[in-house]
């Protein structure tokens, strides 16, 4: 290696929301931090609920205040079996004020959100900025050394790998991956509409997925309508007016005529769980380590905990004088990861399997429980404090 060369304390691979926080999130603690990513206008008009937890780190990280004023608080979270089943679970409202809270959280553009975090990640005299791709990653035994695209070399104690669903991080660190196609693909669009949806969230549940319709600022919602890969393509292939009158149908007029607004983007739907979240001077974040189904909006929330978790461990190493990226600091970001992601992978899938199944005794069994949830204020309020962070997450 080139005695020249500048080694980082950490180089964040991948620009998308969780590697921008984990970058931010280094570089404000003083680590001497690069970002490898392409600078790239946000293509398509996907939105992100931001529950309670991911806010307040937006807010610590000073980036909130830059789209707040984009956002829809989510006060209600509503569940409706409309599965049309003989055995059907009762409705379920999770209001925020039950547990003390003004509201669960927000509903934000991904575009207005990368904005922000672009604008705060430029504010940051140690955070480098490489407008490029890793074309090479290769851990060593005291620096991970990364060969641009267009030709630059950086050295990292720490790489965060950030870089998605095929993440090239993730393959340099030799880290093998589970995957399970789940066959339903999921539509997201956005709409209009003609009576106030009041910051209810509103999920129906379908015998081929959710559907559930999301505030944005005024009378808007987003829309994830998950269903068979099939069902999915020919909704995906309906003109505006049919598709808005697909969705007023599915919403059961409850927010009024509906108008679809342009754009719209369909989705497979996986789940996808690395066999360990660090390995060789690697951290995994966001889409590189967890993939699961627009569920209880956990994906880019976990992503986000990822993100806040491996910036605190590397930081406090390096105020200790530890190597950021060795065995015994991954160890610290794997144990804290762990428990949270297989525990949420496990109820997504399970809460997804129990709506498909045609069979009776599932049935049965998912309406009892939502029953539990209807009727019974303690399991309810536990259910909805685990929903926005894990238990041992939190600070009492």
């Amino acid at each position: 290696m080139d005695n020249a060369l500048e080694i980082y304390d950490a180089a964040v691979i991948g620009g998308g929301p969780a590697g921008l926080t984990a970058a931010i999130a280094l570089a404000i603690t003083g680590a001497k931090t690069a970002l490898l990513a392409r600078r790239a206008p946000y293509a398509d008009n996907r939105t992100t609920a931001l529950l309670g937890a991911s806010t307040d780190l937006l807010e610590r990280l000073d980036v909130w205040p830059l789209c707040h004023d984009k956002a829809a608080a989510l006060r209600t979270m509503r569940l409706v079996d409309d599965t049309g089943r003989l055995i059907r679970a009762p409705e379920v409202r999770f209001t925020s004020d039950e547990i003390g809270l003004e509201q669960f959280g927000y509903n934000i553009d991904n575009r207005s959100l990368m904005v922000a975090l672009e604008a705060r990640a430029a504010e940051l005299s140690n955070l480098t900025r490489f407008d490029d791709e890793a074309a090479t990653i290769d851990p060593q035994d005291a620096s991970v050394i990364i060969h641009t695209a267009d030709g630059e070399q950086l050295a990292a104690r720490l790489v965060i790998g950030a870089d998605g669903r095929r993440s090239p991080s993730r393959t340099a660190a030799g880290i093998g991956i589970s995957h399970r196609d789940l066959h339903q693909s999921a539509l997201t669009f956005n709409i209009s509409h003609s009576r106030p949806h009041n910051g209810i969230s509103t999920e129906f549940h379908t015998p081929q997925g959710p559907c559930v319709f999301v505030p944005l600022p005024g009378n808007r919602c987003s829309v994830v309508w998950v269903s068979t890969t099939r069902e999915a393509e020919r909704l995906m292939s309906l003109g505006d007016d049919e598709l808005s009158d697909a969705a007023e149908r599915q919403s059961h007029s409850i927010l009024g005529r509906v108008e679809v607004e342009g754009g719209r983007n369909l989705f497979p739907l996986a789940i996808e769980r690395p066999d360990k979240f660090a390995s060789h001077r690697v951290a995994l974040v966001g889409e590189s380590a967890h993939v699961l189904p627009p569920i209880g909006a956990q994906g880019l929330n976990m992503g986000l905990r990822d993100a806040a978790d491996i910036a605190d461990i590397a930081s406090n190493a390096i105020s200790l004088g530890e190597d950021p990226g060795s065995p015994a600091v991954l160890a610290r970001y794997q144990s804290a990861r762990r428990a949270d992601v297989v525990s949420r992978l496990i109820a997504i899938d399970v809460a997804n399997r129990s709506l498909l199944s045609d069979f009776i005794g599932l049935q049965s069994l998912r309406a009892a429980g939502m029953h539990l949830l209807a009727s019974f204020g303690p399991l309810r309020r536990l259910a909805m404090r685990e929903g926005l962070a894990p238990s041992w997450k939190r600070v009492s």
